[in-house]
């Protein structure tokens, strides 16, 4: 399980890297080299994010790339067989990001059966809470598919607690209120959050929105076991292609 898994890697760096992607963006072939580039980039895990029409946790950045990429005609099935080659040929762990629709219109127990086929380890869903979840929860346990589920600013202290009983892999953490891509001020407030979410839970906590820099990731050094870096990514993508992702990453370490 992906718990395991980041507590074995925290033995060699005191913090992880996971990178986010828009699964065929800018196409099916780049998102390959995309993916090969980032790894040997020194990547812990990864999220392959399964466009939707209206993904409402994503900023403007990510909102365009999931629009292009279903303009280009991509479909669920082509995320699928996306999937199975990159797991096939990479060892880290890759995680499927989306949002329920895609879940729930291809149905639960099939989604993740095909995950699982597919190689994928997680799956980060933001739009379906615990309280509806039950047979989303269960069908992904059951195809051995860590449901990773978001801890947020805005949250009350019940909130954290009922949360925390629901974990599994670890849990996303919301750097700030908002979508992703805009600027998060890594200050007291964020430390606070992140010393929140630590007492709400065991799990390993991951920090997403906003993570650009490598001066970023150190103030989570001791934080959080994970650093989440995706708009940036797809920002540097977008202006100087995919070399210079790779340099991105490299620079995070």
């Amino acid at each position: 399980m992906l718990e395991d898994y980041i507590w074995r890697k925290k033995k060699e760096r005191d913090i992880l890297i996971m990178a986010h992607m828009v699964v065929g963006y800018p196409s099916i072939e780049e998102s390959l080299d995309l993916v090969r580039t980032i790894v040997a980039a020194g990547v812990d895990l990864m999220e392959l994010q399964i466009p939707f029409s209206e993904p409402i946790a994503d900023g403007p950045v990510i909102l365009k790339a999931n629009q292009t990429t279903l303009s280009s005609g991509l479909r669920v099935d082509d995320c699928f067989r996306f999937a199975h080659q990159v797991t096939n040929e990479f060892d880290i762990p890759f995680l499927f990001m989306t949002y329920y629709n895609i879940v729930f219109k291809r149905g639960e127990e099939r989604f993740f059966a095909e995950a699982r086929e597919a190689g994928i380890r997680g799956a980060i869903v933001p739009d379906i809470p615990p309280e509806e979840g039950e047979s989303y929860m269960a069908a992904a346990t059951a195809n051995g598919i860590d449901p990773i589920f978001v801890l947020a600013p805005t949250s009350s202290p019940q909130r954290f607690d009922y949360l925390g009983r629901f974990g599994s892999g670890f849990f996303y953490c919301v750097a700030r209120r908002g979508v992703t891509g805009a600027e998060t001020h890594f200050s007291v407030e964020l430390d606070e959050f992140l010393q929140r979410c630590r007492k709400a839970t065991q799990l390993p906590l991951a920090l997403g929105f906003g993570v650009s820099s490598k001066e970023e990731i150190e103030f989570l050094r001791g934080k959080a076991e994970i650093a989440v870096v995706g708009s940036q990514a797809l920002r540097v993508l977008n202006s100087d292609g995919i070399g210079a992702v790779g340099s991105l990453f490299r620079s995070l370490r």
